[in-house]
């Protein structure tokens, strides 16, 4: 841990942030909302407003553009009680995946399926009877369920240290949660365009709690973090069976423990002694003994860790191995042969449309886990042998 000021904390070298994340940075913590300091994960890199990997408490209010537009995004991981000897046929493995799962942005299901029926029925539920499709401008979440989306979203067969199979996703509240977002984004920035107030970036502009648009973003934020939640709960029941389908008849059910953890989210924690709301914007709760998961890039290992709960890291740790290279940067410096040896190994569709997502356009994960040793304590290591993604 590293104090930058008194209104920061680094858990990372302040020389190996960039200038432009350790300017948004600064902008947050002079926030008058801010409770205390904010907490700078070891993966963090530039984001919308906040630089993705940090951890902001707040007093009365929430920034909606911290939390961000792919609410209640984070992992999925299930250890099975499979050797890797059970899967013989990796190719095939993948395409049934891609069969089962719709994958890239703006792709959902032909028709809600069976197993999505009760999940579908929850969420409709909590959204109290309001058409969330005609007041957010979506098709139809409901059938966005079970869907994987594009980007970093990934599905992924790996390996542990005992030669176990894992099956791990990562994804979120795809277009639904992406209008939710954008919408009290907008409303935040109106607000304070209204107050007069003087912000170094528009993407910071909050919500004050005791307000109408406050409670309003609360309840549609919270039902956007239920829908994440249960779409990965759906997609991995849909990629255990396609797993199960390739090993045949088994004893009982193959699953043995199931590890499901935002990073993408906000809720009101108690630190320090006060009631706050605590926004992690790429990065997880971390509670002693928590378990979560921490990906690395599509190449490299991944990790179960457990929560040490620092409580300078408002019990949090980071989300991944965050983005060395933009986006449009990793497009310009690799190549698809270099994506194609970078996954030696490795089971995946190589297209030129992933080479943003080389391992290479990524951090080192273990130099990541390196820093944040004093967050969390490392159960296992993942590698994997299937990795699907959309484009």
């Amino acid at each position: 841990m590293e104090r930058l000021n008194d209104r920061v904390v680094l858990f990372l070298p302040s020389r190996t942030i960039e200038p432009e994340a350790l300017a948004q940075i600064g902008n947050v913590a002079g926030l008058p909302i801010v409770f205390r300091h904010v907490a700078v994960m070891p993966d963090c890199h530039v984001g919308k407003g906040a630089t993705v990997g940090t951890v902001i408490a707040t007093k009365g209010a929430v920034i909606p553009a911290a939390v961000g537009v792919d609410i209640g995004c984070g992992m999925l991981a299930v250890r099975t009680d499979l050797p890797r000897s059970a899967l013989a046929d990796l190719r095939s493995v993948r395409q049934g995946i891609e069969r089962r799962i719709p994958m890239s942005a703006g792709h959902s299901n032909s028709r809600p399926s069976p197993t999505a029926a009760p999940r579908i029925a929850e969420l409709k539920q909590l959204a109290e009877g309001r058409d969330l499709n005609r007041l957010f401008g979506t098709r139809s979440w409901e059938l966005e369920l079970g869907s994987l989306g594009g980007g970093n979203h990934f599905i992924e067969v790996c390996v542990d240290e005992r030669d176990c199979l894992w099956l791990t996703l990562h994804s979120g509240s795809r277009g639904i949660g992406n209008r939710i977002g954008n919408h009290y984004i907008k409303a935040a920035q109106r607000l304070a365009a209204k107050r007069g107030l003087t912000l170094p970036d528009r993407d910071l502009a909050w919500l004050e709690q005791g307000t109408s648009e406050f409670d309003e973003y609360l309840r549609d934020l919270r039902w956007a973090q239920r829908f994440a939640l249960l779409n990965r709960e759906e997609m991995m029941d849909r990629l255990l069976l396609e797993v199960e389908s390739h090993v045949g008849a088994t004893d009982g059910p193959i699953e043995r423990e199931r590890i499901n953890c935002h990073h993408n989210f906000t809720q009101i924690e108690r630190h320090f002694g006060e009631d706050v709301w605590v926004t992690r914007k790429g990065a997880i709760q971390a509670r002693r003994g928590m378990k979560g998961m921490i990906p690395g890039s599509m190449g490299t290992r991944s990790y179960i860790v457990h929560g040490l709960e620092h409580p300078m890291s408002f019990n949090s740790a980071p989300h991944g191995a965050g983005r060395r290279f933009s986006r449009t940067r990793a497009r310009a410096r690799f190549t698809l042969k270099y994506l194609q040896q970078s996954m030696a190994g490795i089971e995946f569709h190589a297209k030129p449309a992933f080479i943003d997502e080389i391992p290479g356009a990524y951090k080192d994960i273990d130099e990541v886990m390196a820093n944040a040793r004093e967050l969390v304590g490392i159960e296992a290591s993942l590698k994997q042998i299937v990795n699907v993604k959309g484009e």
